[in-house]
């Protein structure tokens, strides 16, 4: 849930560049349709604003599709893959639903402890965030997460270990 009330509503500007794509983006879609346009343009925006959305760039991204803020933040709000609050370099989204829960629990919980957070926190060093997310369309490969772009799969304590020190001693996989 989005609390404006905590977040500030100033709005960020973005390069002429982002804007050319932007302005490419909607192009794609018939006059009148750029709301067509909004789930690829809530990327481009996370991606330029920290890794995240905060109100002012939700506000932002309405302005440039010419549409109401709310409709902005009904989608922002509903997928995942958003990011409504700053989070760590490295996500960790863990499939919970129920195919993958039984699973995944103990892993989360492992991956938890280790890092001292609870799951939707982000370690001090802003490093880790652990998110549970909806499906991710892997289910014969649970317990799993996404990375970034990429899938994480079988999952095990050991695994998880070697996944934290690979990222936090070469930044990468």
């Amino acid at each position: 849930m989005i609390n404006i009330k905590e977040q500030s509503s100033e709005m960020p500007s973005f390069s002429s560049e982002i804007m050319s794509e932007i302005s490419r983006i909607i192009s794609q879609y018939p006059e009148g349709k750029q709301k067509s346009a909004l789930l690829r343009v809530l990327h481009i925006a996370q991606e330029n604003c920290s890794g995240w959305l905060s109100v002012g760039t939700m506000n932002y991204v309405a302005q440039i599709l010419n549409i109401k803020p709310i409709e902005v933040y009904e989608v922002a709000t509903f997928y995942s893959m958003y990011n409504l609050k700053p989070v760590g370099k490295f996500v960790f989204e863990f499939c919970h639903t129920a195919t993958c829960e039984p699973k995944a629990k103990p892993i989360i919980e492992y991956t938890c402890k280790k890092l001292g957070i609870q799951s939707g926190q982000t370690t001090s060093d802003g490093m880790f965030t652990i998110k549970e997310v909806e499906c991710l369309g892997a289910c014969g490969y649970a317990p799993m997460m996404q990375l970034g772009h990429s899938y994480q799969e079988y999952l095990t304590n050991e695994k998880m270990d070697t996944i934290i020190e690979k990222l936090r001693t070469k930044g990468s996989l």
